[in-house]
Parts: C-alpha cells; structure tokens; sequence
C-alpha cells in the first residue's frame, strides 16, 4: 500500500456562512488594529467628509485606515499592493469587511488625510505611555537616511543650470529665426490640415526645458538666501545678506526638489534624513521628525521639544552619537535638567576613549568636560545603551516593515508618511507587549 495522506477538498461546500474572524490565529495583528483603530479619535479625518453633501457615500474612513495602517505596519505600502492584498489575504479581507476599495481610492485617502497622521502617532504614543512602556528615563536620539521618491540622476548643479540655461536660449533663439525665414514652405512642411504657425515639436520641448531649469535656478537662489539669512540669526551677525548666490556645485532635483543628496554607509543618495527618539523602556518612539539637512546638530533642540509637547515632560538622559554634539546642545541640554551623553568625536570600534586626566578645572571646554564623563563607568554605561535603544528601532522599520524608501514626494507629505510610519511601530511595540487579545 502508498502512503496515506490527509483528504482535502478544495470544491467542499460550506453549510454555514464562513467568520474570517475564524480564519486567522488568536493574537493576530489585525485583531489588534482592528480594535485599536476603534478606539482612536479620527475626528479630523470624518469631518473632511461631513462637508461633503452630495456624491456617492464614501467607503468609512476607519476601515480605509485599518487597512492603510495593518499595510504599513506588513511592509506592504503601494496603494495597489494594499488593493491586491484586500482582494486575496484574509487579514485585509478581515479588516476591509469585504469592501474592495480600487487603488486610487487607497492612495487618495493616503493623500487627502496627511495632516491626521500626526493627531494618531500622538494618540498612540500616549496609549504606550499608559501602558507603561513609556518611562523618559533614558532618551536616545538619532537619524537614518532615507531614500527619496526621487532618482539622483534627475538633480542638476546650479552651475550646471546656468551653462544650460545660456545654451537653451540660444537655440531657441536660432530656431525662431530659422523659422520665420521658412514661413512661405509652412503649408507644404506641415500639410493643409494645419495653420502652418505650429511650433516644431523640437522647439516646444526646448522651451519646457528652459522653463524648468529657471525655475529650478530661482529655487537655489531661493535657497542659498534662506540660508545665509538663518546662518546670520545664529551668528548673531545683523548684517544683511540680499543677492546670495548659490554654490556652483549646489544641487535641486526635479522629482523631488525638497530632497538632498546625501551620504549613507559611504555612498551617495537621494533623500531625507529622518530622526527618531526612542524611550529605553520598549524602544517606543517618543517623537520624530524629517530634515532635509544631512547634519545632525540642528535637530538636539527640536527633537527634545517635540518629546515635551508630546508628553509633557522630557528625559531624565538623553544619549545621542557624535554628530549631534556642539558646545550650545550640551550646555542647553544641562539648562532643562537633562543629563547628555554625547561624544565630541566619532569613536572608532573598540577604540578607548581619551580625556584629559587631572583634577577638573574651570579652563576645561565642554568637550573635555564631556569625553571625561564619557570615561566613567556610568557614562560608559549610559552611552553604550543607545546602540540598543534606537539603531535596532531603524532596523526594525527598514527590515521588518520594509521601509527603505519614502512613497510621497516634498517635506511635508514626506514628514506625514514618517509620522504614519512610527505610528506603526508604536503599535507593533504595543501589540507585542499586551496580553492576547
């Protein structure tokens, strides 16, 4: 006799109406979003649609974010995967209620309700604080570079821009001169059908081009001023700074024009530089934040105050890599009672930390202040928790939820997409650290 083999029936009938309820393990995450999202006010996302008197009924905006938030939270973000996914997985089936919405009606709800996205990470944040997994007793902070909507091979330099745009003008320049010349050849050129006074198609696309490049140019002219203009605020320097010219080598990308160029893991990309600070607790994260600036120091002031507003309080320790480090960030830090670890240099692996030895005086910088806390063994302490307090919490959305690269294009929406994205996070710590549901 063969093998014996469990019957299976694919063709079977069934004699009750099927629960997907039933179809999915105790403990699933969908349950969990399920009744969570239940519980959120989305009063900011309904009265978008209150307003609306007329028009088909829409699809309700809880099961539309149930199954935006179960796909990010999956690594599964495309408005047409989340389609697809609602149409063969049972999870999204579950949480759709067999509604099928297409995707365009996924990506529009995504895009009309960026601004709610901020109001729900709060709301979440603070269901992980009642839940105890929020304690501020250890903060830290730190920044992934985040790839752009966007290809760096569409970014031209301003310098760039100038030459093209001298040379577009000159064309375009010839072209109508050759043009005018051949106006009495234009009817057997282009047939009787038309007027004959169309623009050539070479032409128009040059006149597109030079559009875009001016527009561009003002961009970085925009730019470079802003800049200056912020340097000297901080300088403390009252002196004007009109007609700022960019750099030659300043760069705009005409994808995604709010993104920059910028170095991750020793290679050139085009994105943002997303931050996130992360309680010690359960690597929530307790606030966050999207700069199109690749350096780090500017982000210690706005990173700490966003946690108080969150929260209402701020850490008892906050511990961040070399890159956050200035002499204002630390004496700051120490104004609002909050203990940093923050190396003035980058520290290579397994190298020992140097600070000048002797009794403290009052000619030691901030610096040496600081790489003598460094050297204690609470200090040494503190500071090798931030490895794995928020690196991990990077990894964790990179890998596990798959976010490498921003859906949305330009600082806001990108800003609105990472606040969904740490929403997710949240929930998933929350998830994990309750009982079954």
């Amino acid at each position: 006799m063969g093998k014996v083999y469990k019957d299976y029936e694919q063709n079977q009938m069934l004699l009750l109406p099927p629960s997907l309820r039933d179809w999915l393990p105790e403990g699933h995450l969908a349950f969990f979003i399920d009744d969570t999202v239940d519980q959120l006010d989305i009063s900011i996302i309904q009265n978008e649609y209150e307003k609306e008197l007329r028009g088909y009924p829409p699809y309700h905006p809880r099961m539309m974010l149930k199954i935006l938030v179960y796909g990010y939270c999956v690594g599964v973000r495309s408005s047409r995967k989340i389609a697809k996914r609602v149409e063969e997985d049972v999870a999204f089936r579950f949480l759709s209620g067999g509604n099928m919405p297409k995707f365009r009606s996924i990506a529009k709800f995504r895009q009309r309700h960026l601004k709610a996205f901020k109001s729900l990470f709060l709301q979440v944040l603070l269901m992980c604080q009642e839940s105890g997994l929020v304690k501020l007793g250890h903060v830290a902070l730190d920044g992934t570079k985040v790839k752009a909507n966007a290809s760096k091979h569409k970014a031209m330099s301003y310098g760039r821009m100038k030459a093209e745009e001298g040379r577009l003008a000159k064309e375009i320049e010839a072209m109508l001169r050759e043009a005018s010349k051949i106006d009495e050849t234009e009817d057997r050129r282009f047939g009787r059908d038309k007027r004959g006074d169309e623009l050539p198609e070479e032409l128009t696309r040059r006149e597109t081009r030079l559009e875009r490049i001016k527009a561009a140019k003002e961009a970085l002219e925009r730019r470079a001023q802003a800049e200056a203009e912020a340097k000297n605020e901080t300088d403390g320097d009252e002196e004007e700074s009109h007609g700022v010219e960019p750099k030659q080598t300043s760069q705009i990308n005409f994808t995604d024009a709010d993104s920059r160029i910028m170095v991750d893991k020793k290679t050139f990309v085009q994105g943002y530089n997303a931050q996130a600070a992360v309680d010690d607790k359960c690597q929530v994260v307790v606030a966050n934040d999207v700069t199109n600036q690749s350096n780090d120091k500017r982000q210690v002031k706005p990173m700490v105050s966003a946690i108080r507003k969150n929260l209402d309080a701020v850490p008892d320790h906050l511990s961040a890599d070399a890159g956050y480090f200035s002499k204002e960030n630390v004496e700051w830090l120490i104004k609002e009672k909050i203990a940093p670890y923050i190396p003035p240099k980058k520290q290579k692996h397994n190298q020992p930390r140097v600070s000048p030895r002797g009794p403290i005086t009052a000619k030691m910088t901030v610096s040496q202040l600081m790489e003598r806390k460094l050297r204690t063994k609470r200090g040494q302490e503190f500071y090798k928790k931030r490895k794995v307090i928020v690196e991990p919490v990077f990894g964790q959305i990179k890998e596990a939820m798959g976010f490498r690269q921003f859906l949305l294009r330009g600082l806001d929406k990108v800003k609105a997409e990472w606040d969904l994205v740490c929403l997710c996070h949240n929930l998933k710590k929350l998830h994990k650290a309750t009982a079954v549901w």
